[in-house]
């Protein structure tokens, strides 16, 4: 079982590609989240989720062992390995989950849409946004 969530924090006007924010990952394991740290780790969340779809979508349809990602202007990171029973996840104190390729595809598009609706169509980062969910959104079915 794995959860994920991105968040913006509040009280930053009105909704921009720059928004700062939160990810959040959780699985049998424990959480590894970017809140609530010093220094802080939160990121521009938006850009943020744009890396990760992109570099997950490599990782997932290639053979590179270990994924390793850092948030947008943060110390946050995740690594996600390969093992012979999937994926594991973890954060700087460990691993959180292990789960399957679809399962983790699933968890981080449903999270990835969930946000993007807080995205005004206008805004500079929407169109690098909608290119990564389009890349990724084949591999939910196993393309």
């Amino acid at each position: 079982m794995i959860t994920v969530r991105f968040t913006v924090r509040p009280g930053q006007g009105d909704a921009s590609g720059f928004d700062l924010g939160d990810m959040s990952v959780t699985g049998d394991f424990g959480t590894v989240d970017s809140a609530g740290h010093v220094p802080d780790q939160g990121m521009m969340i938006y850009l943020s989720v744009v890396q990760l779809l992109d570099s997950l979508s490599d990782f997932l349809r290639g053979s590179t062992p270990v994924l390793s990602f850092t948030g947008a202007d943060s110390s946050f990171s995740l690594v996600v390995r390969r093992s012979k029973n999937g994926l594991s996840v973890a954060g700087k104190d460990g691993v959180v989950a292990r789960t399957t390729a679809p399962e983790l595809a699933h968890a981080v598009m449903r999270a990835a849409e969930d946000l993007g609706r807080g995205l005004p169509p206008e805004d500079t980062v929407k169109s690098d946004w909608e290119a990564a969910l389009a890349e990724f959104r084949p591999l939910l079915s196993g393309g």
